[in-house]
């Protein structure tokens, strides 16, 4: 996730900041959060110009309900990613640009395979695997996204999506298994960021 250097303020230390109206702070604070959620809500979508509203979007909703993060009830990450998502699926619920496949006969019945990005290293593989992605029901892209590729820990990921950590378990494990099955694919590698990055653009 988003690191420091050294001598930088933490993320908690730049939202006092934040409270206090500091602008430099909030300079600090966007420039560390905005590449990762930028790649979520593009990983999400695939929509450039749209990522970029959701990062605005979100930023917006942080300095104005920034008092709603409370360390003691969760991470920041977690917090900053559900909010993220909330912006995310409020534009998508009202443009609704993608209309998930759904499982598909027969999927259920094939094994889970340990990862699902193998045979991907070409960028006509990777473009496919977008397009797979990007296909799945939402609630198994998010887990995907979010863990998969942002390495996002099933903690975090379960604060900002709002349910189990079990559920996100399962839901990656499910997930995985519909995209390996749309992809034809039965083995994989297991450095998931390094095989889709490409895929996913980046910040």
């Amino acid at each position: 996730m988003a690191g420091t250097d050294r001598d930088a303020p933490s993320d908690d230390d730049l939202l006092l900041l934040l409270r206090d109206g500091d602008e430099a702070a909030f300079t600090a604070f966007y420039r560390r959060w905005q590449g990762p959620i930028f790649r979520f809500a593009l990983r999400m979508t695939g929509r450039e110009a749209l990522a970029e509203d959701v990062v605005q979007e979100t930023f917006l909703a942080v300095v104005h309900g920034m008092r709603g993060y409370d360390p003691a009830r969760g991470s920041l990450a977690g917090w900053l990613f559900g909010v993220a998502r909330n912006q995310l699926l409020r534009r998508l619920r009202s443009e609704r640009p993608y209309l998930p496949l759904g499982d598909g006969p027969g999927h259920a019945d094939r094994p889970a395979p340990d990862d699902v990005f193998s045979q991907v290293a070409e960028q006509r593989e990777l473009e496919r695997l977008r397009r797979s992605l990007l296909s799945l029901p939402e609630h198994y892209r998010e887990v995907l996204v979010l863990c998969g590729l942002q390495g996002v820990s099933y903690g975090d990921a379960a604060e900002a999506l709002g349910c189990a950590i079990g559920t996100v378990r399962s839901r990656l494990s499910r997930g995985r298994e519909l995209l390996a099955a749309r992809l034809g694919v039965a083995n994989a590698l297991p450095a998931v960021a390094d095989q889709v990055g490409a895929a996913g653009g980046g910040r």
